[in-house]
């Protein structure tokens, strides 16, 4: 690839749930734009994550998991991701070097096809510093079965970083020739407040039950400088939960939990801030809120 030829466009990561996208994203950009947690449908948002090199600009965009809805929620993420299906230039399914291929897979492929049958489709198998050399081999080849001869598929560990560059330019190979979307240095087109919801959604998740990764939603109610001091922003945030009982299990036992979601969350805003913040957070029941599309509007959905 000549410096002539710089190239530039729109990249989708799809896959099942725990596939490891967001991870790749945050690999890929050099810096966390989007949440990670080993907990289902974590994604809400199609963060746009910008990858810069000298010879193409690569748009990443982070979808919700394409999964069978149950709720409204479901339905709302879904359409998210049939939207993002038609508009990229590329879609990268996703599958773990350390588990077989299976129906939900199959299944996501086949959406993929249907919704997009012309747009170019690469496969990455993540997680490879998970697996062996002889299993690694064997997946690559079940996964190019699955995709057919024409589909490139590239083995990566966004842990490692092993063949990540390798897979930027495979991508960029793929786009046409094209100026930069974005401002050199710009790593997404999110605001701010929704990555400092998104954080603080995260620290929340990592150790709780299973019930709860659907029915929390965070809003930023406030952000304002401190008065008196320019190195200084309070953040007041909102967590809401759909029962008593999971507001219970937020804060727990004297408010323990919620101030270690607090202290968590609190070191990633600073780190995407660059500034010290006081992160005030308080935890509200908005019953149902999945299911309500009143509800569902007011909390971003």
């Amino acid at each position: 690839m000549t410096d002539s030829e710089f190239r530039s466009g729109f990249v989708c990561f799809v896959g099942r749930p725990n596939t490891g996208k967001s991870t790749l994203t945050n690999a890929l950009v050099g810096e966390k734009i989007a949440i990670t947690s080993s907990r289902p449908q974590t994604t809400r948002h199609t963060i746009r994550g910008i990858v810069h090199r000298d010879f193409a600009q690569l748009i990443l965009v982070d979808t919700p998991g394409l999964h069978r809805p149950r709720t409204l929620l479901g339905q709302r993420l879904n359409d998210l991701v049939r939207d993002t299906y038609s508009e990229v230039d590329v879609i990268c399914l996703c599958i773990p070097g350390d588990e077989k291929i299976g129906p939900g897979d199959r299944w996501i492929l086949d959406q993929v096809r249907r919704m997009a049958p012309k747009t170019k489709l690469v496969g990455i198998v993540t997680k490879i510093d998970k697996v062996s050399k002889d299993a690694l081999a064997a997946q690559l080849v079940a996964v190019s079965k699955l995709l057919g001869s024409e589909a490139e598929v590239i083995p990566v560990s966004a842990v490692s970083g092993e063949q990540v560059e390798l897979l930027v330019k495979v991508l960029a190979e793929l786009m046409e020739p094209g100026p930069a979307f974005y401002p050199d240095g710009e790593l997404t087109d999110e605001p701010e407040e929704t990555l400092m919801a998104e954080l603080i959604r995260e620290a929340a998740l990592e150790g709780l039950g299973d019930e709860l990764p659907h029915s929390l939603a965070v809003v930023i109610e406030e952000v304002r400088e401190r008065e008196g001091r320019d190195d200084m922003l309070d953040v007041h945030a909102l967590l809401y939960v759909e029962r008593p009982s999971q507001k219970g299990i937020v804060i727990g036992k004297g408010g323990r939990r919620l101030r270690e979601v607090g202290t968590v969350a609190r070191k990633q805003i600073e780190k995407l801030l660059g500034t010290k913040i006081y992160l005030d957070l308080h935890v509200k029941v908005a019953k149902d809120w999945q299911r309500d599309p009143k509800q569902l509007g007011r909390l971003g959905f």
